[in-house]
């Protein structure tokens, strides 16, 4: 009989639902527990559950010890500044967590959560749902079969699909009002993308800007991004992102596409359709007839609970905290290369494996 893990979800917005929706339709796991700051949220939340609702993490696990795992759906300043403090409060307490992204929006908490999880032996994974669909299976399974060969370039493009911004003023309490919102918060998902199929990056060249309309508006946030890459494993690749500035056009909102020596595929809104291309062959089409972005989201939860039912080894949780801590160097790193003006960035190192002497042999 598989086991089933009892879970808690701190953070009951939008977010909070979706995970919440997501442990209760999952197998191998039960919702015991909500939380929330704002009492109104948390008792709505409890009532739609039917779970007791807490207004602080610590009371929450206090009241229910057999809580091993927390959602940590909390949002904050750049969709990620009220990821921290919940998440080392969980690792500290002894829980496994799973926190959505980007893990932070400062660097050096990344660091931290990733590093005090590695020392209390507990598994932090995040919510980088983007390679969990059907088309990324496919791709998966392509590369793995040597459908791809070598690499040669990826190309990746992901945003929102729009034209004229609102040259209104802007709201300065909104948490979106800070020069690279948009970097913190969405390129997580492009750069997890881009690892999961080539590596590790290893140069970053990046240039960001934002259209007329949002410097009449006062807009503070640099809301596109062009991002030169080379991977470790001698390809290179391009991401550009941007927030509803322009239409977009082929590939709609989202699409990847990865070239090698022997094929390319190239997935499209991320859900919907994957196509492969091999020299003297007619292009292979597989439409899913999904449309829907949100259901990433109970493959990826139930994946989490897939790796702690089989008790895999740290550094093979899928979607890592680690990963998670990849995506975020990166980030800085392109930062640094526009306010450097377009210099070449070598991400800061990730933290080493180091494995399990019974396994790794």
């Amino acid at each position: 009989m598989e086991k089933i893990f009892k879970a808690g979800v701190v953070g009951m917005g939008g977010i909070g639902h979706t995970h919440a929706n997501c442990i209760k339709n999952d197998p191998l796991a039960e919702l015991v527990a909500v939380c929330d700051v704002i009492k109104e949220k948390a008792d709505k939340a409890g009532e739609e559950f039917g779970v007791p609702a807490y207004y602080s993490l610590k009371d929450m696990l206090a009241a229910h010890p057999e809580i091993e795992v927390v959602h940590v759906t909390t949002s904050g300043f750049e969709n990620g500044s009220w990821h921290y403090v919940p998440t080392m409060e969980a690792l500290d307490a002894g829980r496994h967590v799973l926190v959505e992204k980007p893990i932070s929006n400062r660097i050096d908490e990344a660091r931290e959560m990733v590093d005090y999880a590695a020392k209390k032996g507990l598994y932090l994974g995040c919510d980088l749902n983007h390679y969990f669909s059907e088309p990324a299976f496919q791709a998966d399974k392509l590369i793995a079969e040597g459908g791809v060969g070598e690499q040669v370039y990826s190309l990746t493009k992901v945003g929102f699909n729009g034209s004229a911004v609102n040259v209104n003023p802007v709201d300065r309490n909104s948490r979106w009002q800070m020069p690279y919102s948009h970097a913190k918060a969405f390129l997580t998902h492009p750069f997890s993308v881009m690892r999961h199929y080539s590596g590790d990056i290893t140069h970053i060249q990046a240039f960001m800007e934002k259209p007329g309309a949002r410097r009449q508006s006062e807009d503070l946030m640099l809301s596109i991004q062009s991002v030169h890459v080379k991977f470790q494993n001698g390809a290179v690749g391009y991401l550009l992102s941007q927030r509803g500035d322009a239409c977009f056009g082929l590939g709609g909102w989202w699409s990847f596409e990865l070239a090698g020596t022997k094929g390319t595929f190239c997935i499209e809104n991320c859900v919907e359709q994957l196509t492969y291309w091999q020299a003297g062959k007619e292009p292979v089409v597989t439409n899913t007839g999904v449309k829907d972005f949100g259901a990433t989201f109970p493959i990826r939860i139930h994946a989490f609970y897939e790796d702690l039912s089989n008790n895999v080894p740290l550094e093979h949780l899928r979607a890592s905290g680690r990963d998670a801590l990849a995506t975020m160097e990166y980030i800085f790193a392109a930062i640094d290369s526009y306010e450097s003006g377009g210099q070449i960035v070598r991400p800061h190192a990730l933290p080493a494996y180091h494995g399990d002497p019974t396994i790794i042999h």
